[in-house]
C-alpha cells in the first residue's frame, strides 16, 4: 500500500504511517498540476493532504482509494468528483477543536481590548494609555455560538471561565440539550444576533451555510457588539460585514477570508486587510504543536483502519444521515455499559442508526448521546432505555429536513 503525503506533516504522523509497514512518500511542496503527476506517476492508494486543493484533474489516471484532509474542513478537496470514481473522502474532525477555540477567545480579547494597537503604537514609540482605556470587558457579556459542534461546545467552559454568559444556535440542538449543557437556546441566526455581544462562528462549509450570514444577520446584531469568525470565510457575506462595520461600529476578529491564497504563502489584498475594525489572522487557528500531532495520529489510525480492515474512519462522502428520521437524545452518567443498552435496545426494536455522537459534559460525570435514526422507536422501546439507573432521560424528536 503506497502513501503519498503532500503537505507539511508531523515528523510523529511519518513515523507511525512507516511503522504499519506502508510505503510512504512525503513531498510537502506538491501542488496544482505537480500533485496530479506525482499522483500518476506513483499509482498511490492513499493521498494525505492538509490545506492543499485537490481538484477533479488531479485525479484523472490516479489509482487513489482513499483522500485523508489531516484537519476539520474538507472544502479544499473536490469531493463530488472523488465519489464518482469511487474514492473515500475522511477527515480528522475534532482533533484541532481547542486550538481553534484557543485562538476565537484571542481574538476576542483582541478586540476587546485592542491589542494589536497597542502593540503597534508601542512599537513605533507612542504611549496612548487614555486611546485604549476603552475596553468594554467580557465578564456578564452574552457570548453567541453559531455552530456546536466540537469547536462550538470547546467555547462553553472558556467562556464560562470569563464570567460569560452563553447562548447557541445549531439546527441539532433541542432545548433538552441545550438545558442539560446550561446555556441557552436561540431559534434563528437573527435572534441570536440579537441576544449577543459578541457571536463567534463555529460551523463547517456546506451549500446551507455558505453566505448564511449576510444582511439580515448583521442588521440584527447589537450595535458594537463583536463578531469572530475561525471557520470558513465562505459563510460570511463579506459586504454585509463591511456594512455592518462602517454602519453599526461592529468589530471583528477574523481567521478566514473567502478570497484568501490557497497555500502557506501568498499575496492577500482583500478589503477587510486595512479596515480598522478588524483583526485579522492568517487562518492558523488549528496551527499548534498540540493540534497538529493530534491530527497527524488520526491520519495514522486511519490508513491503520483502512489496511487492517478495509474500513475507512470518518468518511465524509457517504451520507448515511440523509435516511434518517428521527433524533434520540439520551441524557445520562458517563458510565461503561450506558450507551451499550441503549444501542441494544434500538437493536432488538429493529431500528438503525445512522450516526451517533456522546458529549461528555464538564466534570466528566454525565453526557448526552444523540443518535440519528433510521425510524422512531416505539414509547415502550423509550421506557426501556429509561430504565437503566445510569439514564437520566430520553427524548426522540422527528428530523426536519431542510
Amino acid at each position: 500500500m503506497k502513501v503519498l503525503v503532500a503537505d507539511k506533516f508531523e515528523q510523529s504522523g511519518l513515523d507511525g504511517l512507516q511503522a504499519l509497514g506502508v510505503d510512504v512518500q512525503y513531498n510537502p511542496e506538491l501542488v496544482d498540476d505537480a500533485l496530479g503527476q506525482a499522483l500518476r506517476d506513483t499509482q498511490a492508494d492513499i493521498l494525505v493532504v492538509r490545506s492543499t486543493k485537490v481538484t477533479e484533474a488531479m485525479m484523472e489516471g490516479a489509482k487513489l482509494s482513499v483522500i485523508i484532509r489531516a484537519g476539520a474542513g474538507y472544502n479544499t478537496i473536490d469531493v463530488a468528483a472523488a465519489s464518482s470514481r469511487g474514492i473515500l473522502v475522511t477527515n480528522c474532525p475534532g482533533k484541532n477543536s481547542q486550538a481553534v477555540a484557543e485562538l476565537a477567545f484571542g481574538l476576542i480579547l483582541a478586540v476587546d481590548r485592542y491589542i494589536p494597537d497597542n502593540v503597534a503604537d508601542l512599537r513605533a514609540g507612542k504611549w496612548h494609555k487614555k486611546k485604549f482605556s476603552k475596553a468594554k470587558g467580557l465578564f456578564g457579556r452574552t457570548l453567541g455560538l453559531v455552530g456546536m459542534g466540537t469547536i462550538g461546545q470547546e467555547m462553553i467552559p472558556r467562556a464560562r471561565a470569563f464570567g460569560m454568559n452563553i447562548v447557541a444556535y445549531s439546527r441539532w440542538m433541542t432545548p433538552d440539550i441545550a438545558a442539560a449543557l446550561g446555556i441557552g437556546r436561540a431559534s434563528s441566526l437573527e435572534e441570536l444576533a440579537a441576544m449577543s455581544d459578541v457571536v463567534s462562528v463555529h460551523v463547517s462549509l456546506t451549500a446551507e451555510t455558505k453566505n448564511s450570514l449576510g444582511s439580515a444577520f448583521f442588521s440584527a446584531m447589537k450595535r458594537g457588539a463583536y463578531f469572530i469568525n475561525t471557520s470558513r470565510g465562505e459563510v460570511v457575506d463579506q459586504g454585509a460585514l463591511l456594512k455592518a462595520i462602517e454602519e453599526k461600529g461592529i468589530r471583528a476578529g477574523l481567521d478566514v477570508f473567502a478570497d484568501e491564497p490557497s497555500g502557506a504563502e501568498g499575496i492577500y489584498d482583500g478589503a477587510l486587510k486595512d479596515n480598522p475594525g478588524v483583526y485579522c489572522t492568517h487562518h492558523i487557528g488549528a496551527s499548534t504543536d498540540q493540534a497538529q500531532e493530534a491530527v497527524a495520529a488520526e491520519a495514522v489510525r486511519i490508513v491503520k483502519e483502512f489496511k487492517t480492515t478495509g474500513v475507512v474512519p470518518n468518511v465524509v462522502n457517504i451520507k448515511k444521515a440523509e435516511v434518517a428520521t428521527h433524533l434520540l437524545a439520551v441524557r445520562h452518567l458517563d458510565r461503561v455499559g450506558v450507551l451499550a443498552h441503549v444501542l441494544g435496545v434500538l437493536k432488538d426494536e429493529g431500528v438503525s442508526v445512522q450516526e451517533m455522537e456522546n458529549i461528555v459534559l464538564g466534570g466528566a460525570k454525565s453526557a448526552i448521546a444523540q443518535i440519528s435514526l433510521d425510524k422512531e422507536p416505539s414509547p415502550n422501546a423509550i421506557l426501556r432505555i429509561k430504565l437503566n439507573d445510569n439514564v437520566f432521560d430520553a427524548s426522540v424528536f422527528p428530523i426536519v429536513k431542510a
